[in-house]
């Protein structure tokens, strides 16, 4: 070698490489592949041990540039003082025709420190007979981590769970592991050299598998995770389903090498994800009878709730029954000899059909026999399953011969009987038939159906039992308020009642209106919070009260005060009340209010008003006093009392409401009943969830004219 050179980073390259890649000359590929991933130095020492050449890789292995380290020692430069000797020996090996030497050894960076080298060591001889000195270094912890890459690689491509492919550009496989073997049911030699279309042709969708490959190819985005299903070369029977990931595979250079594909065999995951979601969806039915079923404390809106939330989905017609003598308080059925009595609730169709005909329509009172498969069914307690319906079984299902006739011409393919059952108790039952659906009712659908029907039976029972406490509650209120206004001393009194129209149960609303010693009259109208028996009893001993305390003629603010006791006394109850005493001698009216909405002032010739009066503390709060307003009532004049059940709703402002009651309010001369229904009509709605008291007290001449 006549002289030394470095091979620096961004050259032309040799003309043979640049002629190479003139056109119509063989294109040189770019260097790629390990050496690029190790980064190989290459030094040339002199027969002297000086540095002769230098790569730039040697530069980024050890800190020094070409014009730094070409001419110089290269032990001096690169081993330490320590290592120097032996440095010598093993060059002087080298080049005295010893053989090669390699290992790693410590070596000198030009920043500070040394790092362990990995070298390969060997003598060269020029044209001339000269001796030169070949070293190829990486770094030793690269080399190391490439070759256990290299070696993790192998190890898990052979025994990974996963299969695995590797395919050139195109498209061709070059490498399959055993899993994918067993995979795809194939060997590997069936793979090799092969294309997809050619070595999978039993797959269905194998032309989409190929475009995939083919898109992440030539755009180098991965696909990850693509589900597909069909059948595999060895069980063209059952159904598999693979989960597949498609990644380009490129070199340190970037040059595209081909595809990696991955493939997991999911279809026991895909298996299960199936059942799950039919779990899902029966979970979904659950939750939706959780929230349609049992809206109301009404029997038929229950069953009815009931029914349409098992149609379609469930089955195609659904009945919901009731026992007869479940409604009446009776025992249900006992023995299973005797027939059922069933009132029929609901009915509900995906769509017409003579199977509706042949359910009972709702209201109707059926018998069923002892041998009909729904009296088995509330008799026993127990489902009762007809998967695949038979002509000998539906004389066993149908009330009767038409309805029979009925069921078989609809064309009756399953049937599920479920009894509704609360509290230990059978109710009756649900009653489910398919006719267009090909599935047979299965163990599946006897617990989903068997869910539903006892959620709906706690609600049809619940419905059941406040039916009858709402009709205790009612008798009692019923009872406990006045029939017939008293004779009073000058004063005209008429009153009303009327119960929430939109709920089963009763509210806490009184009224009274209470003769007393000396001529004078005790009007009031109370409202006790809260509904059911426990308001209507609470309202019973508060009405007593104010009864023995009007006796009494105390004055307005005390018998609230003594009302207040009584309330507070009763655990959990508040209530709201005015309370008022006519005295026709003076001609005067005293007022006094407990948290209640004013009363109503009506003189002819004016304009009702609202009376501005202390509101006070509702009673049972306790500790606040109450006062008392006087207000001059002359012959014709008229106090109305009433609870908010009269003009509170749910959609209106309290002031336009009771600017209507004002307003219907304006004609003084209509007699006081007609008054009290013109304001319950026009006031009161289907959907009150309300109780209304109303009170209304016209004042009369007094003494009475002699005629």
């Amino acid at each position: 070698m006549a002289e030394s050179a470095a091979f620096e980073p961004g050259g032309t390259g040799p003309p043979e490489a640049r002629d190479a890649a003139a056109p119509g000359k063989t294109r040189i590929s770019p260097p790629s592949g390990l050496l690029d991933v190790l980064n190989v130095a290459a030094i040339v020492l002199d027969s002297q041990g000086r540095i002769a050449l230098w790569s730039p890789q040697a530069e980024q292995l050890f800190g020094w540039s070409a014009k730094e380290a070409l001419g110089r020692p290269a032990a001096q430069l690169l081993a330490a003082p320590e290592h120097l000797d032996l440095v010598l020996e093993l060059f002087a090996r080298v080049m005295g025709g010893a053989g090669d030497w390699a290992g790693a050894f410590p070596v000198r960076h030009k920043a500070g420190g040394s790092h362990l080298v990995e070298f390969r060591n060997m003598r060269l001889l020029d044209e001339h007979g000269d001796l030169y000195a070949l070293g190829i270094a990486t770094d030793r912890a690269r080399l190391r981590h490439l070759e256990r890459d290299l070696a993790l690689s192998a190890r898990l491509v052979a025994q990974s769970p996963i299969g695995l492919a590797v395919l050139d550009t195109d498209l061709r496989y070059v490498l399959v592991n055993p899993m994918l073997e067993r995979i795809n049911g194939l060997p590997a030699s069936q793979h090799i050299g092969r294309s997809v279309r050619e070595a999978l042709s039993f797959l269905d969708d194998a032309g989409a598998v190929e475009a995939a490959m083919r898109q992440v190819l030539a755009t180098g985005t991965p696909l990850v995770e693509q589900f597909t299903a069909g059948h595999t070369h060895e069980d063209q029977r059952h159904e598999h389903a693979w989960s597949v990931s498609y990644y380009r595979l490129e070199d340190a250079g970037g040059r595209v090498l081909g595809l990696a594909t991955s493939i997991v065999d999911v279809t026991q995951s895909h298996l299960a994800a199936k059942e799950i979601a039919r779990s899902r969806r029966r979970l979904a039915q659950i939750a939706d009878a959780t929230v349609r079923i049992g809206t109301t404390l009404d029997l038929d809106q229950t069953a009815r709730e009931l029914a349409d939330v098992v149609v379609p989905d469930l089955a195609d017609i659904a009945a919901v029954d009731i026992l007869d003598s479940v409604l009446d308080g009776r025992p249900s059925l006992s023995s299973a000899h005797e027939p059922a009595v069933f009132r029929a609730l609901a009915v509900a169709a995906a769509y017409p059909s003579e199977a509706v005909r042949a359910a009972d329509p709702p209201g109707d009172i059926a018998r069923y026999e002892a041998d009909r498969l729904v009296t088995r069914s509330v008799t026993t307690g127990h489902p009762v399953l007809v998967a695949h319906v038979h002509a000998r079984d539906i004389s066993r299902i149908a009330r009767d011969d038409d309805a029979a006739a009925m069921l078989a011409r609809a064309g009756l393919r399953s049937y599920l009987a479920v009894p509704l059952i609360a509290r230990g108790e059978v109710l009756g039952a649900l009653d489910l038939k398919r006719t267009r659906n090909p599935l047979p009712f299965d163990d599946d659908d006897i617990v989903l159906a068997g869910e539903l029907a006892a959620r709906a039976a706690v609600c049809i029972d619940n419905a059941r039992w406040y039916r009858n406490a709402h009709h205790t509650a009612l008798a009692l209120q019923r009872h406990l308020l006045p029939h017939h206004p008293p004779e009073t001393a000058g004063l005209e009194v008429a009153y009303r009642y009327q119960p929430a129209a939109a709920t089963s149960e009763i509210g806490g609303d009184w009224f009274d209106a209470i003769p007393q010693v000396g001529g004078t009259t005790a009007l009031v109208v109370g409202d006790v919070m809260g509904s059911g028996i426990n308001a209507a009893a609470s309202m019973g001993q508060l009405r007593t009260a104010t009864r023995t305390l009007a006796e009494l003629g105390l004055d307005p603010p005390q018998v609230l005060r003594q009302l207040d006791r009584t309330t507070a006394a009763l655990e959990e109850t508040i209530a709201t009340c005015v309370y008022a005493v006519f005295d026709p001698h003076r001609a005067e009216c005293r007022i006094s209010v407990a948290g209640h909405l004013p009363p109503v002032f009506i003189r002819p010739g004016e304009t009702p008003r609202l009376l501005a009066l202390p509101t006070g503390a509702p009673l049972g709060v306790g500790g606040i006093p109450f006062e008392a307003t006087t207000v001059s009532m002359r012959p014709q004049d008229q106090l109305v009392l009433y609870t908010d059940g009269l003009v509170e709703t749910r959609d209106q402002p309290l002031d336009e409401r009771l600017d209507l009651l004002l307003e219907l309010l304006t004609d003084a001369d209509r007699p006081l009943e007609e008054t009290c229904d013109r304001l319950l009509d026009s006031l009161r709605r289907p959907n009150d969830h309300d109780d209304v008291a109303l009170v209304i007290a016209r004042a009369t001449p007094w003494p009475p004219a002699r005629e």
